[in-house]
C-alpha cells in the first residue's frame, strides 16, 4: 500500500517517535510505500507532501516538533474540503492515513472515515486529554518540564519572599498542573475542573507565608474563578472554535498581592511545554504506539485509534477516543489539596 502519514494541531516531543516507527517496520516488515503530509490536514487539504522513507526518518527519534509540520486547518470548515481531500489522496495513489493527533484532528479523522477515507488514528495531546487512552506521549515531556520550572522558581521565590504564580497550558483538563504541581511541591494547584476561591487561594498563601517559606501557585491556563469568568488573552477563535487561552496567571497574581500584601509575580511556561527532546517514556510511548499504528493499517482496521490501556497497546474505535474529554477527576484533586497552604 502506499500509506499517508500526517501531523496535525498542536506540535509535542515524540511525534517524531510515532512517525519513524510507522516508516522503519511499515517499509522493513511490510513493504509498504509512505508519503508524507505536510502541515497536517493542510496536506491533504492542498496536495503539499513529501516522500517519507527510512533514509528520511533516521536520527529523528529524540528530535521534538515534527518534522512535517502541523497547523490547526479544519476541512469541514473550509468548501468542499472532504471532496479535494478525497481527489488529492487518488491523485497521490494514497491507499490510506495514519493521523496522528489530538481531540481535534482525530475528530476530523472520526469524520472522514465515516466518509470513506480508511484512516487509522495515533493520540497525541501534552494535554492527556484524549479518552479511551491511559496516557498520550508528550504528556510526560511537559510535565517534567514544568516540574523543573517549580523546582527554580522555588528558590528565587524564597530569596525574594514573593508568591510565584505559575501558569502551565491545560484548556479544559488540569492534568499537567496536577502532575507538575505534585512534582513539583506546589502549595496551590488550581484546575479547569473545578472554580476556585481567590479568597480560599490568599489563605492557603498566607498560611504558607506564616511557615516562613514562599508560596508556589500552579494555576492551568483554562481554570476560572469561582464567578465563572474564564480570563483570555483575546476573543479570536481557531478554526475549531477554540479561543485562546491565558491571563489567568497575571490576573490572580494581582488578586493575591492585592489580598495578601506580598509581592506576587507570573510565570507563563506556554509553547516552552510543548519543545524540546522528548523524556524516556514518551519516546517508548510513542514508538509502541507508531508500531501497533502500522500494524491496524496492514489488516485494514480503519476507523480505529491504537491507545495505551494499562501497559497494552490496543485498538479502539475513533469514534470512541473522540466522544468526550478525560478530564481530572475531583478524588485526584483531594489528594492534591492535602499539600495546600502547608
Amino acid at each position: 500500500m502506499r500509506i499517508g502519514v500526517l501531523t496535525g494541531g498542536g506540535d509535542c516531543p515524540g511525534l517524531n517517535a510515532v512517525i519513524r516507527a510507522v516508516v522503519r517496520k511499515g517499509v522493513a516488515t511490510y513493504g509498504h510505500e509512505f508519503v508524507g503530509f505536510r502541515d497536517g490536514w493542510k496536506g491533504p487539504l492542498e496536495g503539499l507532501s513529501r516522500p517519507l522513507g527510512i533514509a528520511d526518518v533516521r536520527g529523528i527519534l529524540p528530535r521534538g516538533g515534527t518534522i512535517l509540520g502541523s497547523s490547526r486547518t479544519n476541512p469541514f470548515k473550509i468548501e468542499n474540503g472532504v471532496e479535494r481531500i478525497k481527489d488529492n489522496l487518488a491523485e497521490q495513489g494514497v491507499d490510506a492515513l495514519i493521523a496522528i493527533g489530538g481531540e481535534d484532528t482525530l475528530g476530523v479523522a472520526t469524520k472522514l472515515y465515516e466518509l470513506g477515507v480508511q484512516v487509522v488514528g495515533v493520540p497525541k495531546t501534552i494535554d492527556n486529554d484524549l479518552g479511551a487512552t491511559d496516557y498520550t506521549f508528550g504528556f510526560d515531556t511537559a510535565v517534567n518540564i514544568a516540574m523543573e520550572a517549580i523546582d527554580r522558581l522555588h528558590t528565587t521565590a524564597e530569596s525574594h519572599h514573593r508568591t510565584l504564580v505559575v501558569e502551565v497550558m491545560g484548556r479544559h483538563a488540569g492534568w499537567i498542573a496536577l502532575h507538575a504541581g505534585l512534582a513539583g511541591g506546589a502549595n496551590v494547584i488550581l484546575l479547569p475542573e473545578r472554580q476556585f476561591d481567590v479568597d480560599q487561594v490568599a489563605g492557603y498563601v498566607e498560611k504558607r507565608f506564616q511557615h516562613q517559606y514562599a508560596p508556589i501557585v500552579v494555576v492551568a491556563e483554562g481554570a476560572q474563578p469561582l464567578d465563572g469568568q474564564m480570563v483570555l488573552a483575546n476573543q479570536e477563535l481557531d478554526s475549531f472554535g477554540h479561543v485562546r487561552l491565558g491571563g489567568i496567571g497575571q490576573w490572580l497574581a494581582e488578586q493575591l498581592e492585592a489580598k495578601t500584601g506580598k509581592e506576587a509575580r507570573t510565570v507563563v511556561l506556554g509553547h516552552i511545554q510543548r519543545g524540546g527532546t522528548p523524556t524516556a517514556f514518551d519516546r517508548v510511548l510513542a514508538t509502541r504506539l507508531g508500531l501497533q499504528a502500522i500494524d491496524a493499517v496492514n489488516d485494514g482496521d480503519w476507523g480505529k485509534m491504537v491507545a495505551m490501556q494499562s501497559t497494552d497497546i490496543v485498538r479502539v474505535p475513533l469514534a470512541e477516543a473522540t466522544r468526550e474529554l478525560k478530564t481530572v477527576p475531583l478524588e485526584r484533586y483531594a489528594e492534591a489539596e492535602v499539600f495546600f497552604g502547608s
